[in-house]
């Protein structure tokens, strides 16, 4: 799965020399968390809520909303933003933006291509790819399995579901320590008794069963 498939294409940007007001306007109106900073095509910053609040005067303030309105309209955007931009291609896998958000315990990476903005992924960009991965919306039955982390474990759990007819629509697997792997399973069958019997035949421990139906 690659960024570009997961990213916000087009994402509505703000403008460096931009009074911070604008742009408090623009994420209200468009219900924004986050808003790129740019100069011309290039990305120079990124705007949170976060920052915004840094620059703004405190609610015990005794400034008139007259007087706050003209100190917001005189604070740049470049004057709140953060500075360093951590991105990506369009082209790079989606763990590797993962990654690079753990790494710089970031929630947001610009999407960069030619040097131009082409998008923006978030954490809850991740969260949902991570949720369609694991099949948690999809009706079926959930099953997980205990094995060795041997060559040919994962050929045989396909094989036992292959023979009651049920289809393994998402797999993952969990490499623990000793030796052994956790393997969760989806299928598409509801009633996994047969096929939960011939899993412990074969030596593998069902560890954990659920049914999921529209």
């Amino acid at each position: 799965m690659y960024v570009k498939s997961r990213m916000t294409a087009n994402p509505y940007t703000i403008d460096a020399d931009a009074p911070i007001n604008e742009v408090i306007e623009l994420m209200r109106d468009k219900n924004l968390k986050r808003v790129p900073v740019v100069r011309g095509k290039k990305v120079v910053g990124m705007l949170t809520n976060s920052d915004i609040q840094k620059v703004s005067p405190t609610k015990a303030t005794t400034l008139s909303i007259y007087e706050l309105n003209y100190l917001l309209s005189k604070t740049k955007v470049s004057d709140a933003m953060s500075k360093e931009v951590i991105s990506v291609g369009p082209d790079d896998l989606l763990e590797e933006a993962a990654l690079l958000m753990r790494d710089n315990r970031v929630g947001t990476l610009a999407v960069v291509e030619n040097g131009k903005l082409v998008g923006i992924i978030t954490e809850s960009d991740i969260f949902d790819a991570f949720i369609e991965l694991l099949g948690f919306r999809h009706p079926g039955s959930r099953i997980a399995v205990d094995a060795a982390d041997v060559p040919g474990a994962l050929a045989t759990i396909g094989e036992i579901f292959s023979s009651h007819n049920a289809n393994i629509t998402h797999i993952v697997v969990y490499r623990g320590g000793s030796g052994r792997t956790d393997v969760v399973i989806r299928t598409n069958v509801i009633n996994t008794e047969d096929i939960e019997k011939k899993l412990k035949d074969n030596g593998f421990e069902v560890i954990d069963v659920m049914h999921c139906q529209e």
